[in-house]
């Protein structure tokens, strides 16, 4: 009986043996496996505990600023904020100062001076039940530096701000078109749309980077070592864009749009200027206009180059130039003025009944339709009029730095639409393909390209990677044909007949051409009927001898002409701007000295006796800094900052944007600038020695003298 047991228990051990010894080999074998395989279960095991203790962030490229040919600034990217109040009392446990809003009507009055946003609408807000905090919608997102420091400054409890970044256009709806926009993509990245944005979007955007590093189980950066190392990746900064584009005269033409636009009742209107002798942009606004940075957009085809139109008299100017330049042009040569018949058509000059029997020389001077259509059926061919056209750009894209660009049409085949070309109808044509052909007489007979774009910067080295240049351009006429047509643009604006005499100003010698086009029904195909279903438009330069300056304006269904008063409006800035004419103090012209290390009073007595606007900055007694520099014109205010112990801000009220600008480079201080044209109000933030740090000012477009 014992061995009975004896020979069970040996044979129990065995089996408990065997399965253990069987388990034993298969978590061996387990081991192994997991030990030298890569990938369990289809998971990579070393990558999934890679990632498992690896945080990866993206380091974001701040998107390229965009500046004007001075280096102002026209859109850069800026810190700007949401703002955000905590209502959950349990934020402020452990806190001896309140971290939640305590007195909501109280808070509710302050913020609603500060935010567009009335103090009951804010109040429904802060009363919410059971949320921990809340946003305030639009009024309370995209505020600015100033916006945030007025709202801390009214030190309320529960009031926070979420920072991020934005596209800033100082200007508001300055050159809008020209700049254009950005939006937020899903992945948060800024997207060019219109104008300059759009274009060089690539080259603005820049390269995002990312930091790779390891955290420990609860979240923390482990210290950076040989175990856990970090990997960077560090981002490219978008290029910097230098435009062709002058603030100042950028600011020119958007006050004389501003002070005369809505005057003329038009419902759109273009104005654009360019430097004769190389083609670049100067400037260009347009009616109406938006501000990038809200986006009340209500047009998005932008006039300069994305709209073809029917340009009317204007293109006499070019048929013109065509039998000039085929040899077969006698301004004294006549033709019966008023109408004519042509392939079963009836043309009729503007006024109806015509001037008689007058020269094609003084047809032009009155913008006679019948004067142009004897030039197309008498001298030249519909082959050369559509080739020389072609030749002056018309009918292709100009090649300029902005998106959307169309070629206009130029296409004629029958008498009477050769006819109606010679005088702007039935072809189609785009404000820049204007200022194109103008440089072919501005600029003795060579045609260029005109530009927006002057130089392309990297922001991460500073160094220029592209530089526009300035080419001689294409031959399109000859001098003989140029004089010419420059002496007959004089005709139009300078002599008491001509159909631009209201354009005349006696001190300044403008010269250009005409233009009125029915517009175009898409729907009938008929032109729309009244006095006002036009375009209006003048091309010109200034001054004749040595243009300097060409210029584009047209404005559509307008019932008051303020076209001419715009134009003097700019000649006049422009000419007060460059000193095309010499400012005189006392009637001799004066160039700012060098008033370095001198005594103040001996320096306001010289400038005192020139007549000079000047401005004394500090109680020192002497000078050690000035603006304008040494050699300058006098053109403004000067600025003399003496050897005072303390920094001192004078009363800038009226201060034009360049002269304020001056003044903190002077002063080696910050400033911030909204708005155009001049100084209405401002503010100084100081340091705690109350020495001045930054000038805050808001611009307006006023006639204050500087």
């Amino acid at each position: 009986m014992k061995n009975n047991r004896l020979v069970n228990r040996v044979h129990v051990n065995r089996f408990v043996f065997i399965i253990g010894l069987l388990l034993f080999l298969v978590i061996i074998t387990r081991l192994i496996y997991l030990n030298l395989s890569p990938n369990i279960d289809g998971i990579n095991l070393k990558e999934f505990a890679k990632n498992r203790n690896t945080t990866k962030e993206t380091l974001y490229a701040t998107r390229g600023t965009i500046y004007d040919f001075n280096g102002e600034v026209l859109a850069q990217t800026v810190d700007s904020y949401t703002l955000i109040a905590y209502l959950d009392e349990s934020r402020s446990k452990n806190y001896t100062k309140p971290q939640h809003v305590v007195d909501k009507e109280e808070t509710a009055k302050k913020l609603s001076t500060v935010i567009d946003m009335p103090e009951d609408r804010i109040l429904k807000i802060l009363n919410q039940k059971g949320l921990y905090q809340v946003e305030f919608g639009l009024a309370g997102k995209g505020l600015t530096q100033l916006q945030k420091e007025a709202i801390e400054k009214l030190d309320l409890c529960g009031i926070d701000f979420i920072a991020e970044s934005k596209r800033y256009y100082p200007n508001l709806d300055f050159a809008s078109y020209t700049l254009g926009y950005v939006k937020t993509n899903e992945d948060n990245e800024m997207v060019g749309e219109m104008g300059i944005e759009s274009y060089y979007n690539e080259e603005l955007t820049g390269t995002n980077g990312s930091l790779e590093y390891q955290v420990d189980a609860s979240g923390y950066k482990l210290i950076n070592s040989n175990e856990s190392p970090e990997i960077r990746i560090d981002k490219i900064d978008g290029n910097d864009i230098y435009l062709t584009i002058d603030t100042n005269v950028q600011l020119i033409i958007e006050r004389a749009l501003n002070t005369y636009f809505e005057e003329s009742k038009a419902t759109s209107g273009i104005f654009v200027v360019a430097d004769a002798k190389t083609g670049k942009i100067l400037a260009s606004a347009s009616r109406p206009s938006f501000d990038p940075n809200i986006k009340n957009i209500t047009n998005y085809i932008d006039p300069l180059v994305s709209i073809a139109f029917e340009p009317g008299s204007t293109m006499k100017t070019y048929t013109y130039m065509t039998a000039l330049e085929k040899g077969v042009y006698k301004g004294d040569d006549t033709y019966m003025s008023g109408t004519m018949e042509l392939s079963g058509y009836k043309i009729k000059d503007w006024n109806n009944v015509g001037w008689g029997e007058v020269t094609f020389d003084f047809g032009y001077m009155q913008s006679s339709n019948i004067g142009v259509a004897n030039l197309v059926t008498r001298y030249i061919t519909k082959e050369d009029l559509e080739s020389y056209l072609k030749k002056l750009g018309f009918g292709s894209k100009t090649g300029i730095e902005l998106p959307g660009e169309v070629s206009g049409q130029i296409k004629f085949k029958y008498d009477i639409e050769v006819a109606n070309a010679s005088f702007g109808q039935g072809i189609t044509t785009t404000p820049i393909q204007h200022i194109k052909a103008l440089t072919s007489i501005s600029n003795d007979g060579y045609l260029l390209n005109p530009t927006i774009v002057d130089k392309i910067v990297d922001s991460n080295t500073g160094k220029v990677i592209y530089k526009s240049k300035t080419q001689k351009g294409k031959k399109v006429a000859e001098i003989t044909t140029v004089n010419k047509i420059k002496d007959l643009m004089d005709t139009v604006v300078n002599n008491t007949q001509g159909t631009g005499n209201i354009y005349h100003m006696d001190e300044y010698q403008i010269i250009g051409k005409t233009g009125t086009a029915q517009i175009l029904n898409p729907n009938t195909g008929t032109y729309y009927s009244g006095d006002t279903a036009a375009i209006k438009s003048f091309e010109g330069m200034y001054p004749k001898d040595n243009p300097k300056y060409i210029f584009y304006i047209a404005l559509e269904r307008s019932i008051n002409n303020t076209m001419p008063s715009m134009i003097k409006s700019m000649i006049k800035d422009i000419e007060t701007y460059y000193n095309l004419t010499s400012i005189e103090a006392n009637n001799n012209t004066y160039i700012i000295d060098n008033f370095l290390n001198k005594d103040v009073e001996i320096v306001k007595n010289t400038l005192n006796i020139k007549g000079i606007n000047y401005e004394i900055i500090g109680d020192g007694n002497k000078v050690i800094n000035q603006y304008p520099l040494k050699g300058s014109s006098v053109n403004g205010k000067v600025l003399l900052l003496t050897n005072s112990k303390n920094k001192v801000v004078p009363n800038v009220i009226g201060y034009s944007r360049k002269t304020l600008i001056n003044l903190a480079n002077l002063l080696n201080i910050d400033y911030n600038i909204e708005g155009n044209g001049y100084v209405e109000s401002y503010t100084v933030d100081v340091d705690e020695n109350n020495n001045p740090i930054k000038i805050n000012a808001i611009l307006k477009d006023k006639e204050y003298l500087n």
